[in-house]
């Protein structure tokens, strides 16, 4: 009687560590190579049950808050990446993020024999804790057997801690991972094709240096070129906050594109692929072309937000709202994905959407868009990065959110200092 007693403690106590095993296992891995297809729509469940526990900052891809006495140190560190350095550095480097995938993204179940692939990241001078959260996000949320090696191409950095100390933390990572040097600057292109033509896996897949994958992102993306080995393919790209660092999830309705003035922009998926999908949107929207085929999947990453103009006292941005020329500009809640709040400031003063600039010909406004003519005047706003006002220069008023009777355009008035007039614009693109 007491040997059983024994027995049953002994296969008790053995259970719980297996599952304890399995747990810790699923979390740090993330693998959703499963023998038993059933239960994975349980893994998903159970990872978020462990990331909740987590209260870390930026965990669950949450806004990480700077004290109010931290807030001069920030603003000096954000210069050296252009993104918030101090809210990164405080954030882990396989934090959580949530699973916002459609629960038909979630069921799907894919071919034990997809292609495997190299990851290949360029960088240059690229802060430690965004980079190797890359890497992290990227071993923990692929499938071990289908992520055959990372190759980190260096642009010729001249940082120190990118040197001996990058070789030394990512020789201990599971996945094999190799350092490519630069001998000179050469630019993103050319680093992209010297890691590609080092790479040994049977696809290619090209990552940012300040990106994190999120769950299931993989598998799609080789899916798809398992199904058609000319297809070239890209995820939903979610958004990272440059300011907090919040994860924001993109919509699957939208897809990337270039105007023909080679200004990347989001777009609205087409009525003829609506049409197509027949209302699934857990298919890839297709893009035009035959050579080589190209399109957007349902897998997801997550990148730092495009370029923006924000003000300060509402926390809203400049948005075309998709109007045409000679109408006005207006403004609505930052969203961090480009496609109508980007604007540039350019060497030429001008804050340009595409080929159309701001332009105000008449004091107090309204401020409309036109044609840029590369001749200042109406168009030629000066930016004071300490008072963050931009100026009319012919009207010498500025910038201010939209008066009572026109509560949906931005305007000009007399310059006072107030937050109205202040506009944030530390991540814009300077383009002559």
């Amino acid at each position: 009687m007491r040997r059983l007693v024994y027995c049953k403690v002994v296969l008790t106590t053995s259970l719980v560590w297996v599952l304890v095993d399995v747990v810790l296992l699923l979390y740090f891995s993330e693998c959703n190579k499963c023998d038993d297809r059933k239960d994975r729509s349980l893994l998903p469940a159970l990872r978020a049950a462990i990331s909740r526990s987590q209260e870390g900052p930026g965990e669950m891809g949450k806004p990480v808050v700077i004290p109010k006495e931290n807030q001069e140190k920030m603003k000096e560190l954000f210069k050296i990446n252009q993104f918030n350095l101090m809210a990164s550095d405080m954030i882990a480097l396989n934090r959580s993020l949530p699973d916002v995938r459609l629960d038909g993204c979630k069921a799907k179940v894919y071919p034990d024999d997809l292609p495997n692939t190299s990851i290949v990241i360029v960088f240059h001078n690229e802060a430690w804790s965004t980079l190797l959260r890359t890497i992290h996000s990227a071993i923990n949320r692929s499938p071990r057997h289908l992520l055959l090696e990372i190759l980190l191409v260096d642009d010729a950095s001249d940082r120190d801690f990118l040197k001996d100390k990058l070789e030394h933390s990512v020789r201990t990572l599971e996945v094999p991972v190799r350092i490519l040097r630069m001998e000179k600057r050469s630019g993103l292109i050319r680093a992209r094709l010297r890691g590609a033509a080092a790479t040994r896996g049977q696809v290619i897949t090209f990552l940012d240096a300040h990106c994190e994958c999120t769950m299931g992102w993989l598998e799609p993306l080789l899916a798809r070129v398992k199904e058609d080995r000319r297809a070239v393919v890209c995820p939903i790209i979610d958004v990272v906050s440059d300011d907090t660092f919040e994860y924001m999830a993109g919509s699957d309705m939208t897809y990337g594109g270039f105007n023909w003035k080679l200004n990347f922009r989001w777009y609205p998926v087409p009525q003829r692929e609506m049409d197509r999908r027949k209302g699934d949107r857990t298919l890839p929207v297709r893009t035009t072309g035959d050579w080589p085929k190209f399109g957007w999947t349902t897998s997801r990453t997550s990148s730092t937000s495009s370029p923006q103009i924000r003000n300060v006292e509402t926390n809203q941005c400049l948005d075309n709202m998709g109007r045409k020329e000679n109408e006005k500009v207006g403004f609505f809640n930052c969203h961090g994905m480009g496609g109508n709040q980007v604007f540039s400031y350019t060497a030429d003063k001008e804050i340009r959407t595409d080929d159309l600039c701001l332009d105000v010909s008449r004091l107090n406004g309204p401020v409309v868009m036109l044609k840029c003519h590369l001749m200042k005047g109406n168009q030629a706003f000066e930016y004071d990065a300490e008072r963050m006002t931009l100026l009319h220069v012919n009207s010498n008023q500025c910038l201010d959110m939209p008066l009572q009777e026109d509560k949906l355009s931005p305007t000009v008035r007399d310059c006072t200092g107030s937050r109205s007039q202040q506009w944030l614009l530390r991540n814009m693109t300077l383009g002559g």
